[in-house]
């Protein structure tokens, strides 16, 4: 029998530990990444000129769209 077993591996609670602070540290990380590219682009705003004359097919409809920033 295995008798050199430990509670506090890596594969116990030290290894659930180490694992729940990884992931909560990437979660927090994404969601500050995500706060600070949605405030980078709220003020970045378009308008679209002569939007009548856009048509369905074509590469031309990106023409009509203006970056007011």
């Amino acid at each position: 029998m295995n008798e050199n077993r430990s509670v506090f591996a890596l594969d116990g609670i030290t290894g659930m530990l180490i694992a729940t602070v990884l992931l909560l540290t990437i979660l927090a990380g994404l969601t500050v990444w995500g706060l600070g590219v949605q405030n980078a682009n709220m003020a970045n705003y378009y308008d679209i000129k002569d939007e009548q004359s856009i048509r369905m097919f074509g590469s031309d409809s990106a023409k009509h769209v203006v970056d007011v920033k």
